[in-house]
């Protein structure tokens, strides 16, 4: 199949699967279940790549392995974190607040923006799905181990932030554990990571250069729409001055020392 019909192939399968997420999310009341169908849906994406491009089929099922280990890792921990018993997060509660009318609507919208979102961002998966060249290189092993080892720091940061959470005695307070000493948000950190091993992946193939843009599309909304600035504008509302001490001493993205 060529990239075009891969395109569209992806487009509606993502598609169908948000329209499907958005239907769930009225009777559960909870939105965040896009989140899981953000992560889902590109593990899907790389599966449908691997299956149907015509690139070399060793190369093409890696990067549907890890994409599909990472992503469906991502779906179940937000599905057991932030949807299956637990209350919608605020910064849902708060689009609603600002929506006012229209909300299912609107909420279809924004579940179809993450369809849309998700296409976009999967150029590596298939740039590695239509690269003929036989056998895997240099580039796509330091990509392997790049990617165990952000694999490792996203499931470590989440792991000590669950666990500060399971203390009854932390409710309200900010984590400062382990990674979270070094970065306010270790697992965007490494989130970032993985995505730059998935461009390194895919960049021996022709225009391989485009799957950097995937990156740079994940930094852009870290740092500008739904990411660092939703979760820390619901701190600030939640642990107030508490929060604003942890922002003013410890690194927004990259682990670093914190400041005294």
């Amino acid at each position: 199949m060529t990239a075009l019909g891969l395109i569209v192939l992806g487009a509606i399968a993502v598609g169908t699967l948000m329209f499907v997420l958005w239907l769930m999310h009225f009777p559960i009341r909870n939105a965040a279940i896009v989140d899981a169908g953000w992560a889902g849906g590109l593990a899907l994406l790389a599966i449908l790549y691997a299956q149907y491009g015509d690139g070399d089929f060793f190369r093409s099922w890696i990067m549907a392995a890890m994409v599909s280990f990472w992503g469906f890792r991502l779906a179940g921990y937000l599905l057991l974190t932030r949807v299956v018993g637990h209350p919608e997060e605020g910064r849902y509660v708060e689009l609603r607040r600002k929506w006012k009318t229209h909300i299912g609507l609107r909420f279809l919208i924004f579940f179809e923006l993450q369809a849309l979102l998700c296409v976009l961002l999967s150029v590596p998966f298939l740039l590695a799905a239509t690269n003929p060249a036989p056998g895997i290189g240099g580039l796509e092993r330091s990509a392997m181990l790049l990617f165990v080892l952000a694999v490792l720091g996203e499931s470590l940061a989440d792991a000590q932030l669950n666990a500060f959470k399971r203390n009854l005695a932390n409710k309200g307070k900010t984590c400062r554990a382990g990674l979270w000493k070094y970065s306010r948000h270790p697992n965007y950190f490494f989130e970032w990571l993985i995505w730059m091993a998935f461009a390194l992946f895919g960049l021996s193939a022709p225009l391989g250069w485009l799957g950097f843009l995937s990156p740079a599309l994940i930094l852009l909304f870290l740092f500008r729409v739904t990411g660092i600035p939703a979760t820390e504008a619901q701190a600030l509302r939640s642990r107030g001055d508490e929060y604003r001490e942890y922002q003013r001493t410890t690194s927004a993205f990259v682990p670093w020392f914190p400041k005294s």
